[in-house]
């Protein structure tokens, strides 16, 4: 008979989780945050004028300009002022623009530091002026993709009321965008897309439903595991983890998009980590046997968290709000669909050879847990250890 999982499983992991939500923000609460290595692109288009604001991360400039005079490991304002031309000079020539396929010089009409919760930024006040009923922007977007290819840059553009968002990556550095009214199903789709390039980005995310996917082919017993007789058992399996996750992930991104509840990004990413450490030790040394789906259900809150915190980045808001909540959700359910698709049948046809059992399942796992441990001491302490 295979073990069942403890009946207290499921307050136990709650508690689990509160545990680590408490420990890691006492932990972090004095360190500085460390954050993916991402910018913030706003433009607002009235009339003729183009106007708005790039926030780069300090950190970032430092790794191309060298912000840091004395080498302290602290950037401050007067060392940035000190490189203000060449921060300037590096900021216009990886930012360029067109407006209805004629170039605009971009303009920097105004500057300042700010610290947000998940570091300092130099904030650059831009404009452009363009000519009369423009219809079509183009953005090149090139800062720091050669150094750094998990860089994204988030835009926001405003225009007649509208709002459309983009992600610029080494796969997508130019972009273009229609200033006038944009179709509701073109904004739906953008927002879809966002969502499962979010979570086929996340590989915190893929980790965790990997984590949580391997025993799913397999049936925990005294003496061991032992795989499945019959696909059925394996999907149902498969079914109970993936609802669980969707309704937890689905609860928190929906109201921490609205402003319901809403925890630092530093936190929210520390516990995602814990979340993938948990999971993979579950299929190590198995804590709830068959109910995963507890450990799902109860980490995808966080995850939640993470999903939503990746939407907020785009700054979406007011009459936008609803299609951008519904378009990037089923997007990350489209991306998180996909893995499963591809996983289990793959899983369930080698479940009974050792590339599966030995090196897949639990070597898998057990680099799962060391990836995990390492984000989060990244997270937690601010430094960078892994490439990814």
């Amino acid at each position: 008979m295979p073990i069942r999982g403890n009946r207290n499983a499921f307050p136990e992991v709650c508690r689990l989780t509160v545990v680590l939500f408490a420990l890691l923000f006492n932990f972090g609460a004095n360190l500085r945050a460390h954050h993916a290595t991402d910018s913030y692109l706003s433009l607002k288009l009235d009339g003729q004028s183009l106007t708005g604001q790039w926030d780069i991360a300090l950190l970032d400039l430092d790794r191309v300009i060298g912000l840091d005079a004395d080498g302290d490991g602290n950037i401050t304002r007067a060392e940035v002022e000190l490189k203000r031309t060449e921060i300037e000079r590096y900021s216009l020539s990886r930012l360029r623009l067109k407006v209805d396929d004629a170039d605009y010089p971009l303009k920097i009409t105004g500057h300042r530091v700010e610290t947000f919760s998940d570091g300092s930024y130099d904030v650059l006040r831009i404009g452009v002026e363009c000519g009369p009923a423009p219809k079509k922007l183009n953005i090149d977007y090139g800062a720091f993709f050669d150094i750094d290819p998990q860089h994204r840059g988030l835009l926001r553009l405003e225009c007649g009321g509208n709002v459309q968002t983009a992600v610029f990556s080494p796969e997508k550095p130019v972009q273009q965008f229609d200033l006038t009214t944009p179709s509701k199903a073109r904004q739906f789709l953008a927002f879809f897309h966002d969502g499962a390039w979010h979570i086929w980005t996340g590989f915190d995310h893929i980790l965790f439903l990997l984590a949580l996917l391997l025993p799913s082919v397999l049936i925990r017993e005294p003496n061991g595991w032992r795989v499945v007789e019959h696909l059925r058992p394996a999907l149902v399996a498969v079914l109970k983890i993936v609802t669980a996750f969707t309704v937890a992930h689905s609860t928190t991104l929906t109201v921490a998009t609205l402003g319901v509840v809403r925890f630092p990004a530093r936190l929210v990413e520390s516990s995602i980590a814990a979340s993938v450490i948990v999971a993979g030790l579950n299929n190590i040394r198995p804590i709830f046997a068959e109910r995963s789906w507890i450990v799902a259900f109860c980490f995808g809150l966080v995850h939640g968290f993470g999903f939503a915190n990746g939407l907020l980045d785009l700054g979406v808001a007011g009459g936008t709000l609803a299609l951008t909540l519904v378009g990037f959700n089923l997007g990350v359910e489209a991306g998180q669909l996909a893995i499963v698709a591809v996983f289990v049948p793959v899983a369930f046809a080698w479940r009974d050879s050792w590339v599966y059992r030995e090196l897949t399942f639990r070597f898998g796992s057990v680099v799962i847990v060391l990836l995990a441990a390492t984000w989060m001491m990244e997270r937690v302490l601010a430094i960078k250890l892994l490439p990814f």
